[in-house]
């Protein structure tokens, strides 16, 4: 059954596989993530199995299959955030919302990710929420941030 919600135009696009990858991105541009609505469609409009959409979509970072909080809040992890501390920032969060990387809180207001660089590395520690980026950070002032949010 289709989610009428969930209608993806293929409007711009042929019906061949070079198009699976651009479809995905604008799936995931459009609703914030890969349903399985989504898939369906695409599987059916492109005639290829949903398991090989799947097998391609998963094997990259930027496609996500759960649909995201209203909030997303990443931690930079890179060496000058690491060095000034990001991993209090980390443990802020899970203790905050408890949620760990990668998941979403269950009223879906935040989901949370770990990235590896977020390019700021003078203003280390970084925290990027819906992306703005906060410079400086401490856990506490994470923890005032995060209740403007809520």
């Amino acid at each position: 059954m289709i989610n009428n919600e969930e209608l993806l135009s293929f409007t711009g696009f042929s019906k061949e596989i070079g198009d699976l990858i651009p479809l995905l991105q604008t799936c995931q541009k459009q609703f914030g993530y890969i349903s399985e609505n989504s898939v369906r469609q695409i599987a059916h409009y492109l005639n290829i199995s949903e398991n090989h959409i799947y097998g391609v979509a998963s094997f990259y970072s930027q496609f996500r299959f759960k649909k995201p909080g209203d909030n997303c809040i990443r931690v930079c992890l890179g060496t000058a955030c690491h060095v000034q501390g990001s991993q209090h920032l980390s443990d802020e969060i899970k203790s905050k919302l408890g949620i760990e990387p990668g998941e979403t809180t269950p009223d879906n207001r935040f989901d949370y990710e770990e990235v590896a660089c977020l390019g700021c590395c003078a203003q280390a520690s970084v925290v990027e929420i819906n992306g703005k980026i906060f410079g400086k950070m401490t856990p506490e002032k994470l923890g005032k941030i995060i209740q403007d949010y809520e």
